[in-house]
């Protein structure tokens, strides 16, 4: 069994949608577990949703030009609107709305989980109706029975041992009668039949968990670069594919920010030694990038650039020192409020950390920190993150930038900047 996963980008329209069923067919004969994430951009219109509904505000508008972007990619893939995914799209419009019908009783975690959750389900129910219709048998199947979490929403936690024995039990011999079966990535389930999600862009580690469970050959990430680059091509010019990497370094990659690679894909893979492949789904012939057990060392100069970044700085305020008892309490609320750190640094009397500026998450952190420290805050920041760094190459970034914190070990430089002429 291979494990292949496609991202938002791979099923943004008809066309997009058709060059999947391209790929999946030049496989023909292989057993694949195939995931799929929401279409386009589709999980950023839900939480648009999320927060119209949480926050009072009319969901009408969202919820219309939801159903319109589907049902523009679905008249691209049927010849009429007879055919029975139609219903299914209607059937998970109508479920929303009944939700969008209550006023919020729950967090704002657990309601953003069920709704966001939507997106995932609409496009596998689609691109497996279209495969289906074409020729490309295939078995759809709900994430949601087979990722089981617990309750934390929006970052929730694999039960892995109860997800295995449902991948082993329910997953792999429905591989006697199909060849492809088809699911979501992103989402899992709880006990209690509640959705969840493992995390944004959390499909690629939906992808890893099924082939560590299912024991897979490979996993296989379809994107829109060639392979893993040095450097984001939304930020940086002519960047540089690398061929190979070791799980090591790739693990190093996605924990500064590489956002080719959910930060949690590669340590199941590691686990069972499960080479993971990324290819462009514009060019599937090319080769990507293999990252594998290895012992080579990349020596590439790699830029991550991570935005929308807030810098805290924590201090106690009787001017104290910041000591081990202090550290303790900070990150029992980091984790409390599922607040991920992306860098930090501490002095005699102030500890401070580069994170995610999530207000639905470091609102909250910030109200409990405020008891018993000073916090101080700024906003509109960036994370730079260099490995394989030089002085040069530094001085070259660092230009017109305000620099608030810098870090640096042997082989990566980071620092949270301010553009100089940001107010």
């Amino acid at each position: 069994m291979r494990v292949f996963k496609f991202g938002g980008a791979s099923v943004k329209d008809a066309a997009s949608v058709k060059n999947v069923a391209s790929i999946l067919k030049q496989y023909s004969g292989s057993k694949l577990l195939v995931v799929i994430s929401a279409m386009g951009k589709t999980t950023n219109k839900l939480e648009e949703l999320v927060n119209a509904y949480y926050y009072g505000n009319s969901t009408e508008t969202i919820l219309g030009e939801l159903r319109e972007f589907h049902l523009q990619i679905m008249d691209g893939l049927f010849a009429n609107r007879n055919h029975v995914v139609y219903n299914e799209l209607e059937n998970v419009m109508v479920e929303l709305q009944w939700g969008l019908d209550d006023a919020p009783s729950y967090p704002y975690n657990h309601h953003y989980d069920q709704i966001v959750s939507q997106g995932e389900i609409l496009s596998t129910k689609i691109v497996s109706a279209y495969l289906n219709h074409i020729g490309v048998k295939n078995k759809w199947l709900d994430a949601r029975g087979i990722i089981q979490t617990d309750n934390t929403y929006r970052d929730a936690r694999v039960d892995y041992s109860l997800s295995e024995k449902l991948v082993n039990d329910e997953v792999l011999p429905r591989f006697s009668g199909e060849d492809i079966l088809l699911t979501q990535g992103f989402i899992g389930g709880t006990s209690e039949n509640f959705s969840t999600t493992l995390g944004r862009e959390g499909s690629d580690y939906t992808a890893a968990l099924l082939a560590y469970f299912g024991n897979a050959q490979s996993v296989t990430i379809w994107k829109d670069v060639p392979g893993v680059l040095n450097a984001d091509p939304r930020y940086f010019k002519n960047p540089k594919k690398i061929d190979e990497l070791s799980y090591h370094d790739a693990i190093e990659l996605t924990y500064f920010g590489a956002t080719v690679i959910h930060p949690k894909t590669i340590k199941p893979l590691q686990n069972k030694n499960i080479p993971l492949y990324v290819k462009s789904f514009l060019k599937p012939a090319d080769e990507g990038t293999v990252v594998m057990q290895s012992d080579r060392k990349d020596p590439v100069t790699s830029y991550i650039f991570k935005d929308k970044q807030m810098l805290l700085s924590i201090m106690p305020k009787d001017f104290s020192f910041i000591v081990e008892d202090n550290f303790s309490q900070i990150f029992s609320l980091f984790a409390k409020y599922a607040v991920h750190v992306n860098l930090m640094q501490n002095s005699a009397i102030s500890f401070s950390v580069c994170v995610d500026d999530d207000v639905h998450k470091i609102n909250p952190l910030i109200e409990e920190l405020q008891i018993q420290y000073k916090v101080l805050y700024n906003t509109g920041v960036g994370l730079m993150t260099i490995r394989n760094y030089t002085q040069d190459i530094i001085s070259k970034f660092s230009e017109d930038k305000v620099i608030l914190l810098e870090q640096r070990s042997r082989n990566t430089f980071q620092m949270v900047i301010k553009d100089a002429t940001a107010s």
